[in-house]
This record gives structure tokens, sequence and C-alpha cells, in this order.
């Protein structure tokens, strides 16, 4: 069985190793036909506390590590560059 991939926003890091993704999903009504958003929250491993508040993470669902934790967020490469590059990469401190 695939494991299910999801993207979402970091809405709370407070816990030590643990964050908090908002999975927002958007639904079709069944009679109406209009489409409404639904959210979820998931308690996501995060093994190096990289996350921050308000970051788009993908998690990944894996087997349990606590009572509430059943997902690990996926590093990727553009992540990095996204939290390493500054104002002085993009060359603005140049007088």
């Amino acid at each position: 069985m695939p494991r299910r991939v999801l993207q979402g926003t970091v809405v709370s890091t407070k816990m030590n190793k643990t964050v908090t993704v908002q999975v927002e999903r958007r639904v079709m009504h069944p009679l109406y036909k209009k489409f409404i958003k639904n959210s979820k929250r998931y308690h996501a491993h995060d093994e190096e506390n990289r996350c921050q508040e308000g970051e788009t993470v993908r998690i990944v669902e894996c087997a349990p590590i606590s009572k509430s934790k059943k997902w690990k967020v996926i590093y990727t490469g553009a992540q990095d560059g996204a939290v390493q590059g500054g104002a002085a990469d993009t060359g603005a401190t140049q007088g």
C-alpha cells in the first residue's frame, strides 16, 4: 500500500521535534456543486526542528511514532535554499 503524501502549512512549532501542519482540501458539495474548503491538522515528526511557522511543507505517512504522531516532514533541496537565501545572496546589500 503506498504511503500518502500531503502538503500543508505549519501552524505550530511549540513541541520538541514535532510540528502541527494544517492541510486544506477543496471538496465539492454533493447537492449544490459548490467547492468547500475543509481543513485538518496533523502532528508530524520534525527530527531536526527546522520548520518555522507559516512554512509550506510536505508530510508523509509512517509507522506510529507516538499516540498522535503518524506523519514525518519531508525535507527537500528547494526548502533549504529558501531558508538559507537572504539579502546577501540577492545582491541587495551592494552599494
